[in-house]
């Protein structure tokens, strides 16, 4: 009985085994004849007889089923095949296929990456995402397409693809780093950039050029954070978006870039206290950055938190007096003030002259100290509202010619 058991067994396998053969033949013939519909569904009828193959058949079965898929245009599923093909003769120590499918790979690198390039240039962003990826799944050690994936499946709002994508530049520790390769075009004095080294070195011979350097490019990393926490917010997960910044922070607590990421979020909830508080601890990282203190002073500005606004904003152009927009902003907030100037004069009885006068005089003294701003900020951009303003000014401090020569200048705004 023994014995009868084991041959129906070894039957089995034997049936098993002349199946798969057949399956496989049936797929490489297909291939020949670039017939990969036939040959994918082949290799598909034999995907669940595999896993008790020999390692001469599993490896015949990967190279064969790349080939299909790739042949078929799924290059996810192509890539995969190639990828297993590579990692189980790696753990076999035998490596039959994997030397004839390198070139094959190759060739389908070139076709994934023209697929891609087609869809964005079509900006069908979104497909274009998948494609870059599955370019990558192709060489996983060319990140760069795992970045661009992860930039176009943002820039579609695919948020649950992107989210995925920069997840894994995250984990890989991803940078984009690169060395930049430059020199000062002689004729026209300006920065040119060249594509490697040796280009670089080939055209400094030419004499055409002067200070050749090698530099590196800026890292992505910050970016790379800030769009996983960019994406959650996107989705209105704001408490999850708020824990990852969080967790994030705690990672790298130097990292200004995450802080700032918080804070904004905090902003776009509403909840300018603590806006301000991560803003605070932001300037004292970075206490000579004007972007900071503008940042700031625009908040406090739409809460109309005059008083702080005007010192942000101040302090803003006391770090970079041209700072854009800085003095128009500190001129706006300070032209509030007139506001309240003008109610309490309302409010003063008739015979209350020493505190009409009181007001008055401190109106002038405020419409002295908005003009300089006014004036620079007209310089900076000048627009109907920058000239409207300086007129108004211009009146209340009786600068009459100043303001007859404006109004000359609005006509033409107009």
């Amino acid at each position: 009985m023994k014995r009868q058991i084991a041959l129906v067994v070894l039957g089995l396998f034997t049936v098993t085994a002349f199946a798969q053969k057949d399956e496989l033949k049936t797929a490489e013939k297909a291939i020949k004849k670039q017939d990969f519909a036939t040959a994918v569904s082949a290799i598909n009828s034999s995907e669940g007889l595999i896993a008790d193959a020999d390692e001469k058949t599993k490896s015949k079965f990967y190279f064969l089923k790349g080939q299909a898929f790739g042949g078929n245009k799924e290059y996810e599923k192509s890539a995969k095949a190639y990828n297993d093909l590579f990692a189980f003769e790696k753990s076999t120590g035998k490596e039959r296929y994997s030397d004839d499918a390198i070139p094959l790979l190759n060739t389908l690198k070139d076709e994934v990456n023209k697929n891609g390039f087609a869809l964005y240039e079509a900006k069908n962003y979104k497909e274009a995402a998948k494609a870059f990826y599955v370019r990558y799944t192709l060489d996983k050690k060319d990140t760069l397409f795992l970045s661009n994936a992860a930039q176009l499946a943002l820039q579609s709002q695919d948020f649950d693809t992107a989210y995925d994508y920069y997840s894994q530049l995250k984990d890989l520790g991803y940078t984009g780093i690169k060395e930049v390769y430059g020199a000062i075009d002689k004729d026209s004095n300006k920065k040119i950039t060249f594509n490697s080294k040796e280009e670089m070195n080939l055209m400094m011979k030419s004499g055409k050029y002067i200070n050749n350097s090698i530099t590196n490019s800026p890292s992505k990393r910050n970016d790379i954070l800030k769009n996983l926490v960019t994406i959650l917010t996107k989705q209105q997960k704001n408490d999850e978006a708020i824990t990852l910044v969080q967790e994030l922070r705690k990672q790298e607590p130097d990292n200004l870039q995450l802080l700032l990421t918080e804070a904004y979020i905090y902003n776009d909830l509403k909840q300018p206290k603590k806006f301000e508080a991560l803003m605070k601890e932001a300037t004292d990282k970075d206490p000579m950055n004007p972007d900071l203190y503008y940042n700031i002073g625009i908040v406090n500005y739409n809460e109309k938190n005059i008083e702080q606004a005007e010192k942000y904003f101040t302090k803003a152009l006391e770090i970079n007096p041209d700072y854009p927009k800085g003095n128009w902003m500190l001129a706006n907030t300070l032209i509030l003030k007139d506001g309240d100037l003008v109610t309490k004069m309302n409010a003063l009885p008739m015979s209350d002259v020493k505190n009409y006068s009181k007001y008055e005089a401190e109106r002038k003294s405020l419409f002295n100290k908005i003009l300089p701003f006014l004036i620079k900020a007209d310089k900076e951009e000048r627009s109907e509202s920058t000239v409207r303003m300086l007129i108004g000014v211009y009146d209340q401090l009786e600068k009459n010619d100043e303001a007859t020569a404006l109004r000359k200048v609005l006509e033409t705004l107009k």
